[in-house]
């Protein structure tokens, strides 16, 4: 970085004022006796992006703290951050180009599409049964090596879509049985702890799961072929608005897409669409959602919240086992493959909101985009790689620390 002293000085004064904002709007607001849930996240982003200048006017005028006071100030944060990176080094790549920029974006926007996919699982076991399972990145790595086995040595001639729905099937079967044989005990009231018993529970699965493939298929990586492989082509001729290979898609020279990856964000779309419809317009997903509202009123109008556990579990397992699924044309697979994604999914419903399917969704975006600029705008690719799961951990401890509740959460 050519200018390194201004950038941190520029990020001290940033932190400086936002602990200061966090503290003392916090303190305005309680002693008028007005609401302090948002104070402290508004006034450490107000004091990180205007410093004492807005800080002054937020302390002494104590307005209603609607929508647009919990978001725009983070946006002005951001576009700080932006302008001090930029002017601190003017030559790094993300800066001084746009298409590697644009690149990048549209790669995290797909890669934060398959997070969100994972994470979803994970926020639907939480909002109706009320744990975190431990064992979701398991479901994840069977999902991958299901596909492979199918589509590599089992039926290789056969549509790798039917290897799809045989690992969606196999993930929500597994995680159904689970359910029913050992989270029942947390029902029944035979579990003195069972917080603690479902931690252990679904940890014990997950090390049954990750040893049981290995034992079966080696700890040697596999990856899967392409599902789709295009044909070189180009509009117009020279290709300056979209081109493609066999394994590539260039959009107006510019943005270049892995055609597994696009793929598989496709089918994450996909699956949020029909998650949606499931429920809203079918009757168990109605019930579902009933359950997750209030399980004793949902008892009362003919519900059965066992059965709906039993779905809700299995339901999680199948949407970790299908982004697996889908992701393993693209990365090498191993057993021990789905622990980086179960701790980004855990980042993920942290960041939006426990039990907050939207906000699982719009966490795992926002993951996306900030392991993507991460990875791109590091000047050293060694470096930037091996920070990827760092990222995750600062984005935890800064949601904890200035909206526990998340994006899209609220609190109980």
């Amino acid at each position: 970085m050519e200018h390194s002293l201004f950038f941190w000085s520029v990020m001290g004064w940033m932190v400086i004022w936002g602990a200061v904002g966090g503290t003392i709007i916090r303190h305005a607001y309680f002693i008028r006796d007005l609401d302090v849930t948002d104070a402290r996240s508004v006034g450490v982003a107000v004091g990180a992006a205007t410093g004492p200048f807005g800080l002054i006017l937020l302390y002494f005028r104590t307005p209603k703290l609607t929508r647009i006071w919990k978001v725009a100030p983070w946006f002005g944060v951001l576009a700080l951050f932006v302008l001090a990176f930029a002017l601190s080094d003017p030559d790094n790549v993300c800066v001084s180009s746009g298409s590697f920029l644009t690149s990048q974006i549209a790669n995290g926007l797909i890669m934060g599409t398959i997070y969100g996919l994972m994470a979803l699982g994970l926020a639907l076991i939480f909002s109706i049964i009320g744990i975190v399972s431990f064992s979701h990145g398991e479901f994840y790595m069977i999902g991958g090596m299901v596909v492979y086995y199918v589509t590599a040595v089992l039926l290789p001639d056969w549509n790798p879509l039917v290897a799809v729905l045989m690992a969606c099937a196999l993930t929500f079967c597994v995680g159904a049985l689970f359910e029913r044989a050992f989270l029942t005990p947390i029902y029944d009231g035979r579990v003195e702890r069972p917080t603690e018993y479902a931690i252990l529970v679904t940890f014990g699965l997950a090390f049954f799961l990750q040893y049981l493939v290995q034992g079966l298929g080696g700890a040697n990586p596999v990856k899967a072929d392409a599902f789709i492989e295009l044909p070189r082509w180009s509009y117009p001729e020279d290709g300056s608005i979209i081109a493609t290979s066999r394994a590539n898609i260039t959009l107006f020279d510019t943005i270049f897409v892995s055609t597994p990856r696009l793929m598989a964000a496709v089918v994450s779309v996909l699956a949020l669409v029909a998650l949606i419809w499931f429920l809203f317009r079918t009757w168990w997903g109605k019930a579902l959602r009933a359950v997750a509202q209030d399980r004793q009123a949902a008892a009362v109008t003919g519900i059965d919240p066992r059965i709906m556990n039993m779905l809700a579990f299995g339901l999680g397992c199948m949407l970790a086992g299908l982004a697996g699924a889908v992701l393993v044309q693209a990365f090498s697979w191993l057993p021990q493959t789905g622990t980086i994604p179960a701790l980004r999914s855990f980042v993920i419903i942290v960041l939006g909101g426990l039990g907050s399917l939207p906000g699982a969704f719009a966490g795992g975006i926002l993951m996306g985009m900030i392991e993507a600029a991460g990875a791109g705008c590091i000047p050293d690719p060694t470096r930037a790689a091996a920070y990827l799961p760092a990222y995750g951990m600062v984005v935890l401890t800064l949601v904890l620390l200035l909206k526990p509740t998340g994006l899209f959460g609220r609190k109980a």
